[in-house]
């Protein structure tokens, strides 16, 4: 099985690497522990400190402190993937949700085949976006004390619910094709050619008709450039509990981090110190 490289890098940001590096190793347990078992795919992820420092074959996820409507996913000129992230206080839950997407569908175009959430429609195309329904901070989880995306898992799209399987990573997601509070579900109707989502950004569901794709591109940039203010408002306005609690766990974590540090510190002088009297007994 092929490796993906996936590059956490900054540009243009004030964020430090160390807090880059701490995310980037989250991210990378996230990946091996939780993500891979499920999606089978095999990826690393890496902090750089500059665009310049990211190895020709790693897809970039670029934190920048103003990103404005340019955020999601995107492609370079040579169809590779890529993310920009705005660097903000939920910043690491938003690149755990586009380092998953990449991973899940590097290209943007990756469709399963599902029954519509509009029973008019029938067999549609789903978007594959492993994040989307699940975006919210109320329902993500901490790794390492870094809060991540939750995910929905391939079971997503059988037709029925059955009891026992697990239709997301935390099992927040209740049933097949179900879109939680402030995410949202894109599909494809092959009759009409236009593109639908279920969106809960708001209090009631609701399914909106985005139309037919227009210009290049791949599909999943197209439909982020569609959504990305009201997915973008949901998340800043929801999971204030949920990120309130995940303050008080990065703040556990980092203070069991700190204890650690002492101790090795602790461990290394008293390494040196008894090669120091060693060296000392054999010169006498």
């Amino acid at each position: 099985m092929l490796v993906r490289h996936v590059a956490l890098v900054a540009e243009k940001s004030k964020i430090k690497h160390a807090e880059m590096t701490r995310v980037a190793a989250a991210l990378q347990k996230q990946v091996t522990r939780d993500f891979a078992p499920i999606w089978n795919v095999r990826a690393t992820v890496d902090s750089f400190v500059r665009l310049e420092d990211v190895p020709i074959g790693y897809w970039p996820v670029i934190i920048q402190d103003k990103v404005e409507d340019a955020a999601g996913y995107h492609d370079d000129e040579d169809g590779q993937p890529f993310a920009l992230v705005q660097f903000e206080r939920d910043w690491p839950l938003t690149a755990s949700h586009e380092v998953l997407e990449m991973l899940a569908d590097p290209f943007g175009r990756r469709l399963m085949a599902g029954q519509s959430p509009d029973p008019r429609q029938g067999r549609v195309s789903f978007l594959v976006e492993v994040c989307d329904p699940c975006e919210d901070a109320a329902f993500g989880y901490t790794v390492n004390g870094v809060l991540v995306s939750d995910f929905y898992t391939p079971d997503y799209f059988e037709p029925r619910k059955i009891a026992g399987k697990q239709y997301s990573y935390t099992g927040s997601v209740p049933g097949p094709r179900e879109v939680l509070k402030g995410g949202y579900l894109s599909w494809l109707d092959p009759r009409s050619r236009r593109w639908f989502q279920l969106q809960r950004f708001s209090r009631k569901p609701k399914i909106v008709n985005l139309g037919a794709k227009t210009g290049a591109g791949s599909l999943r940039s197209w439909i982020d450039r569609q959504t990305a203010q009201a997915s973008l408002a949901a998340l800043r306005g929801g999971g204030a509990a949920q990120l309130g609690m995940f303050k008080a766990v990065r703040r556990a974590s980092e203070k069991a981090a700190q204890a650690r540090a002492a101790s090795l510190r602790r461990g290394i002088r008293a390494v040196k110190e008894a090669s120091s009297r060693r060296a000392s007994e054999s010169e006498s």
